[in-house]
């Protein structure tokens, strides 16, 4: 494989974390693998090709293929999420959400979102993002029983009348009632923004409700339970003034010209989430993540908003003798990679944190079922409870075992 690439340190790399991504179990929630068909088509001479603009629409010449490349992509994206406007030129879940506040707001404006400690993201209106920066930004949490405080969401929708309200999370484990944030948005005359980037792959196989019939626009990565390579997408139920406004955003506003390889990568992935196995596959991941938080509850963690609804869910470490960043260094150590996480009303720092997010799309995609994802669950809990030789030693071999099944699968 070595003679593939004359530069031998970058191949020498290249190797090392494919050996990693091999022997290693990878639980962290925004992670999956990508199939050989979106890598080669991300790998691809369409690297090469400059493409400002949008199809039928360069600034450049020599675009007949990669227009059609792009215009595929779009078309399969609508198929897939039954929407009548797409964009699929966005870098990144980021850049996508960038593209929309360009679109809809003026610095200071006021946006309201899911705070950063209760699940949200760092570009719903975080201090530490351009978002909170360039925007008034105010933040809704979760109540005493882990959910959505729809509650306080209503309420400080009236109290600070916001331009934009977004709804969605990098770590939250339940069900959005996303007609819930369309009616509020409307009442207090704010435009409606959801963020689907963790469950894109749930929404697009059925399995979780989606949000294109109720937000006026719809934001996404393509490479966590989608499965695609790493980027982004727009989405809305119709074309409307506010998606031209949207298509001018992402360029010329945010981007210049967009990454034909990874539109082409895209294409394949809206490909195989129309599959009927992809159903079938995020049915497991389901599965899989409930397995799992049954594991460390039944090791005494609580499961931060009880069992989750999707892929993904937070262990509270508190009370233990390892704090998130501990037990994130611990377990890696022993073959099992995950995040440190922030939970809701957090004692420590995000250096630290007092909790674990943990995700199932990466192992569901190597093979993993419903009783193995309890005993990992188990095996990490022990470790976290108790840090034994013995208690390393089984999780070790579960990992040992595991990972060699992948490769001989």
């Amino acid at each position: 494989m070595k003679d593939a690439m004359n530069d031998h340190k970058v191949m020498d790399l290249i190797l090392q974390e494919e050996r990693r991504q091999q022997e290693q179990v990878m639980l962290i929630a925004s992670e999956n693998f990508a199939s050989k068909d979106v890598q080669s088509a991300q790998g691809s001479v369409l690297t090469n090709k400059y493409a400002e603009g949008y199809p039928g629409q360069r600034y450049y010449g020599g675009c007949e293929v990669v227009d059609k490349i792009e215009s595929l992509a779009i078309d399969r994206l609508k198929k897939l999420y039954g929407a009548d406007y797409a964009n699929v030129q966005p870098h990144s879940g980021s850049d996508a959400n960038m593209a929309v506040l360009h679109a809809v707001l003026s610095p200071g404006d006021k946006i309201l979102g899911m705070s950063l400690d209760a699940g949200g993201h760092l570009t719903h209106g975080h201090r530490a993002s351009v978002t909170g920066k360039i925007f008034q930004a105010v933040g809704y949490g979760l109540n005493e029983e882990g959910l959505i405080d729809y509650q306080q969401v209503e309420a400080l929708a009236h109290e600070h009348q916001p331009k934009l309200l977004i709804a969605g999370f990098s770590a939250y484990s339940k069900v959005i009632d996303w007609a819930f944030f369309a009616r509020v948005a409307k009442d207090v005359g704010a435009v409606f923004l959801a963020d689907m980037a963790h469950v894109s792959g749930l929404v697009a196989a059925g399995l979780y409700p989606s949000p294109i019939p109720h937000a006026d626009i719809v934001t996404s990565t393509t490479h966590k339970t989608l499965r695609g390579p790493r980027g982004g997408m727009i989405l809305a139920q119709s074309e409307t003034e506010l998606t031209k406004k949207i298509q001018r955003s992402v360029f010329p506003g945010m981007q210049g010209g967009p990454m034909m390889h990874t539109i082409a990568a895209k294409a394949v992935c809206y490909h195989e989430a129309l599959q009927p196995s992809f159903k079938t596959y995020q049915s497991q991941v389901l599965k899989n993540a409930v397995a799992m938080a049954k594991g460390w509850q039944d090791q005494g963690f609580a499961v931060i908003s009880g069992l989750p609804d999707n892929h993904m869910f937070l262990v509270s470490l508190v009370g233990s003798n390892l704090n998130g960043a501990e037990a994130q260094e611990l377990l890696e150590k022993l073959g099992v990679v995950c995040n440190k996480n922030s939970i809701p009303q957090d004692p420590l720092p995000p250096k630290q944190t007092s909790g674990l997010r943990i995700g199932t799309p990466a192992v569901t995609t190597k093979g993993m079922d419903e009783s193995q994802s309890y005993e990992l669950g188990k095996l990490c809990g022990q470790v976290c409870s108790n840090p034994s030789l013995e208690s390393q030693n089984q999780l070790k071999t579960f990992v040992k075992n595991f990972t060699k099944e992948m490769m001989e699968a």
